[in-house]
């Protein structure tokens, strides 16, 4: 799951298209990966499209993930949309769902252009 993590200003946004199989190790480095493309912004938000992933993380694989996001807190302090297909839509809102537990605002979403939306929302 290579990480293709791009800097679009406008109001800041960093977007990561991870691609390839899905398994915790690469997930956690494309968390990795973000903190990294946001070190050095101060307003931004995250666009994260996952579309051409394929294969799942488990339930547990998604709680750990998002308590792994703790280490990451000033990265995904704002929002994060997660773009998913339609088919990955609940498995996705179930990441979002673990992630609030912790107190981080990630929305999933099957749309880039709601995602879009929601992230310019002020």
């Amino acid at each position: 799951m290579a990480a293709n993590v791009r800097v679009i200003r406008a109001r800041d946004f960093v977007r990561a298209s991870p691609s390839g199989e899905a398994n915790l190790e690469k997930a956690e480095q494309l968390l990795r990966d973000i903190a990294l493309a946001g070190s050095g912004l101060d307003d931004f938000e995250i666009l994260v499209d996952t579309r051409d992933v394929f294969g799942m993380l488990s339930a547990n694989d998604l709680w750990i993930l998002a308590e792994r996001l703790a280490r990451y807190r000033k990265t995904f302090a704002r929002r994060t949309a997660v773009i998913c297909p339609v088919e990955k839509f609940d498995h996705t809102r179930f990441f979002a769902l673990c992630a609030d537990n912790h107190g981080f605002n990630i929305q999933a979403f099957t749309s880039y252009e709601d995602a879009m939306e929601w992230l310019q929302e002020e």
